[in-house]
């Protein structure tokens, strides 16, 4: 029920990247359409692409977090007993749960900081830019403190234990061997 709740709302921030993405797109492409042929443009282009970019950024962290794709390398970790991976795999979370807890302490300052300052073109509140790292920090704990929890309770299997994933040169090399 959890990890089915999880997946369709990875769903639904997948989605809400692609759409930031073409918002981003389609504003950065049209004002230099209008600048070069109209010599116009659009005045929040800029800004508003800045915004959705450190947005995507983080959406896509969390999006990362929760599939496991983010790089990493197994040299060691694959070559542990299950005993020496499950020590590793927990000692990797809580410190990720230690750097999630200082980028949530930062972004929360940076936005009461910023929550009265106005952005120059649009004038919306600074705190929306940087409630990315409070929404990225508060989600990306919540993906690590569940997996930490099923490592503890014995719920997750070997080959989850070791938090890599290949290359996709790594993985196409191997591709054409086993061929």
């Amino acid at each position: 029920m959890l990890n089915h709740m999880l997946d369709r709302s990875c769903r639904v921030l997948n989605l809400t990247i692609a759409l930031a993405l073409a918002v981003m797109v389609v504003l950065v492409f049209g004002n230099v359409v209008l600048r070069y042929v109209f010599n116009s443009g659009i005045a929040v282009s800029e800004e508003m692409s800045r915004w959705l970019f450190v947005w995507i950024t983080f959406l896509g962290g969390i999006a990362a977090i929760h599939e496991n794709a983010h790089l990493g390398t197994d040299m060691l970790v694959s070559r542990l007993s299950v005993g020496g991976k499950k020590v590793c795999y927990v000692a990797a979370h809580l410190i990720m749960l230690y750097i999630t807890w200082l980028c949530l302490k930062g972004s929360w300052q940076q936005t009461l900081l910023n929550a009265d300052m106005n952005a120059p073109v649009t004038g919306l509140s600074m705190a929306m830019f940087y409630a990315s790292g409070v929404v990225f920090s508060v989600c990306a704990a919540v993906l690590l403190l569940l997996r930490l929890l099923r490592a503890l309770t014995g719920k997750t299997q070997e080959q989850e234990l070791v938090m890599s994933t290949e290359s996709e040169e790594s993985i196409a090399s191997v591709g054409v061997k086993k061929a």
